[in-house]
């Protein structure tokens, strides 16, 4: 039994691909779907972008209010209508990631199996897709939150002009990161289930599967 347990052991190691070359497939695999890719991000750049700005419009008001005692920003009933907005906007773009990470499942059933057959662990092939949404989160927050920022910063200047002296610049970082965060963690959420369900695949059938 001991021998046996420690031949397992060695076929596990064995078959344990390491992290670099998973990033490696991930990327190689965004870069075979490129289209698809750009699709799939711009819907992330969009709903990242719609939750910066309103992150940092929030932060700038704030800011003005707290210098020069302008009445500035937003009322309740204006907020709750961008909560549901940015609710929404997040639901679609996981929706979005799901269905693009499916529709990538679904053509890569033989090189799932393929891989699997060859001694791929369960835990790898679903890596696989996880690292795929969190590359494509990562770029779609990075842009969207940089474009919602500045579209908020540049709308309060034209209308404020002492908005460079008023606003509190380390803590709209933080809401810059915080959106990034946000972006990455949506395009992780969307990809679990598609990512689980190539790795629970069977080889056999992914290896006699015609797509």
């Amino acid at each position: 039994m001991a021998v046996d347990g420690k031949a397992r052991a060695g076929i596990e190691r064995q078959i344990s691909l390491p992290n670099r070359e998973a990033v490696r497939i991930a990327l190689r695999s965004l870069r075979i779907r490129i289209w698809r890719s750009l699709i799939t991000v711009a819907g992330i750049v969009l709903a990242i972008a719609f939750l910066s700005s309103v992150i940092t419009s929030g932060i700038v008001s704030e800011g003005i209010r707290q210098v020069t005692g302008a009445e500035v920003g937003t009322t309740a009933q204006e907020r709750a209508t961008q909560i549901w907005l940015i609710s929404i906007s997040l639901l679609v773009c996981v929706v979005g990631i799901t269905n693009a990470m499916l529709m990538s499942v679904t053509e890569r059933y033989r090189e799932i199996g393929t891989m699997k057959c060859l001694g791929a662990l369960d835990w790898f092939v679903v890596k696989l897709f996880l690292l795929e949404a969190g590359f494509l989160g990562l770029a779609g927050s990075l842009v969207g939150a940089l474009v919602g920022f500045l579209a908020a910063v540049l709308a309060a200047m034209a209308q404020h002009d002492s908005v460079l002296t008023s606003v509190p610049w380390s803590k709209a970082l933080g809401g810059l990161a915080g959106a990034i965060a946000v972006g990455g963690v949506v395009s992780v959420i969307g990809a679990v289930y598609p990512a689980r369900r190539a790795g629970r695949m069977p080889p056999a059938d992914a290896m006699r599967t015609e797509i």
